[in-house]
């Protein structure tokens, strides 16, 4: 079985066949606005010293993490990780409540508990991230199990790093959901950096995504800077999986734009790398296709882009007037007692 590579999206026809309206292609581009203005206005916040701890963005990640979140149904479930803020906006996480997560505020999406990029809502179908990062990827396919076992049409969407895949965890995910054929999509954020270790000193394949036919499922390698493109492929792995065709390996193929975190300049990266990867930013490049493609105006632009900052403004503020947690309040939400789980354990 072998890795397929993914063609870019071409004409507004291919896109209304895959499920996009005009309304859905002009959502993406805020979406994606909101994703990478909500990460500059973190950096300004950490700078300010209202971050507490590091701080990690996903810059020039915005198409892949749009395109997966986009592509996935309103009751299926994902483990977005620290570079898809996108998967977060598009799904409906209020960007006041991420300012708010990211100052330890009791408005965060965790009450003001654990890291400062470390958070979900379950309502929306988001589990909260852990460290290390695949560490995820055992939580997306057990709950692909139960899916299969409940028989619900409910897919389970598991990210990692091109890194982080050398690790365990990967490897046993992605063994146990072949052989189960279970409602998962792997989706490998490959940024080509693993904090400052290459891909070549990673592994030994073309593609991360070559690793999948080893498991008994299909690898796809898309560009990740090309959100439809992304969307196209995620949409086909989730449907797929929906109706039984078992899980894919989807590699999106980026390049981190910013260090690991705030404290690394990536001295590391070529200088030509950035300035190849800049040229094909995310955020521009579907800008510049809305217009050729979708024939979106100038005045739409203006409009979507001012009601972008009128909301990233609104949000800080709010953020900011949302208290810090009280103390006394630690301990919950770790623990449940037997009354709050719905079929108890002991019985």
């Amino acid at each position: 079985m072998a890795v397929r590579e993914a063609e870019p999206v071409g004409s507004l026809q291919e896109v209304k066949e895959v499920g996009l309206d005009r309304e859905d292609l002009l959502a993406i581009y805020r979406h994606m606005l909101l994703t990478r203005g909500i990460e500059e206005r973190g950096h300004i916040l950490y700078k300010q010293g209202k971050i507490p701890g590091s701080f990690y963005t996903g810059r020039g990640n915005e198409g892949a993490a749009v395109g997966v979140g986009t592509a996935m149904g309103p009751n299926d479930v994902g483990t977005p990780l620290h570079r898809d803020m996108g998967v977060h906006v598009t799904r409906g996480v209020e960007p006041w409540r991420v300012f708010a997560q990211y100052m330890g505020r009791e408005g965060g999406p965790t009450g003001g508990r654990d890291g400062n990029v470390h958070m979900a809502n379950a309502e929306l179908g988001l589990h909260t991230m852990v460290s290390h990062l695949p560490a995820m990827l055992p939580v997306a396919t057990g709950m692909a199990l139960a899916f299969k076992i409940r028989g619900d049409r409910r897919v389970a969407v598991g990210w990692f790093g091109e890194g982080s895949a050398a690790r365990g965890d990967a490897h046993e995910s992605m063994n146990m959901a072949g052989v189960r054929q279970l409602p998962v999509v792997f989706v490998c954020d490959n940024n080509q950096w693993a904090y400052s270790t290459p891909t070549y000193l990673s592994y030994s394949v073309e593609h991360i995504a070559d690793r999948a036919a080893a498991y008994g499922f299909e690898g796809v390698v898309v560009d990740g800077t090309d959100v439809l493109a992304v969307y196209r492929e995620a949409r086909r792995a989730i449907e797929k999986a929906r109706e039984g065709g078992g899980p894919t390996l989807l590699e999106c193929l980026t390049l981190r734009m910013e260090g690991h975190a705030v404290h690394d300049d990536a001295f590391y990266v070529p200088k030509e790398m950035f300035e190849q990867w800049a040229a094909q930013d995310p955020v521009e490049r579907y800008r510049t296709w809305l217009h050729n493609h979708a024939g979106m105006t100038d005045d739409e632009e203006s409009e979507i882009t001012s009601a972008v900052k009128r909301i990233l403004i609104e949000a800080l503020d709010r953020a900011d007037e949302s208290p810090l947690p009280d103390p006394s309040s630690l301990a919950g939400g770790v623990f449940a007692s037997f009354e709050d789980l719905d079929t108890p354990h002991h019985k």
